[in-house]
């Protein structure tokens, strides 16, 4: 009887172990056409309530800022830098002993770029981010994406 008590205690302890989040973030990514040959790229994040994705300034000795790396494609022009849009929260990380910048609920990560000719082409790159909440931090991540431009 003992034996299957302790196993009932495992099974329903791996239960919860596998109902943790795993995944706090939802990436999508999106080409808007804004002019002729000129598109905004979108790569968005939809964040669960309680953590946090690190912004691209986010300093040296912090948590892992994030970044985007874009594959050469020679029919695509990026124009300046990629902006942040959401609501950026700055404050003082005791774990890491550095102001952070981080975005809660949902930020948007886009990238100008221009197209030398009116053609249909793809834009390949991939994001690389970190998300914590106040009790821990997840491994950095790195996504591939892929996105049309028409």
């Amino acid at each position: 009887m003992k034996k299957y008590f302790v196993l009932a205690l495992c099974i329903m302890y791996s239960a919860l172990l596998s109902a943790q989040i795993q995944d706090p973030v939802k990436w999508t990514f999106s080409a808007k056409k804004i002019a002729d040959k000129t598109y905004e790229i979108h790569m968005t994040a939809k964040i669960i309530d309680g953590w946090h994705v690190y912004s691209q300034t986010t300093p040296d000795g912090g948590p892992v800022k994030t970044s985007v790396d874009f594959v050469k494609n020679p029919l695509v022009t990026l124009q300046g830098a990629i902006k942040e849009v959401g609501k950026m929260d700055e404050h003082f990380e005791e774990l890491f002993k550095v102001p952070v910048k981080q975005y809660s609920d949902r930020v948007d990560f886009v990238q100008k770029v221009v197209l030398k000719a009116n053609i249909k082409t793809t834009l390949n790159g991939s994001i690389n981010f970190m998300t914590c909440n106040d009790q821990e931090c997840m491994p950095p991540a790195s996504l591939n994406f892929s996105i049309t431009l028409r």
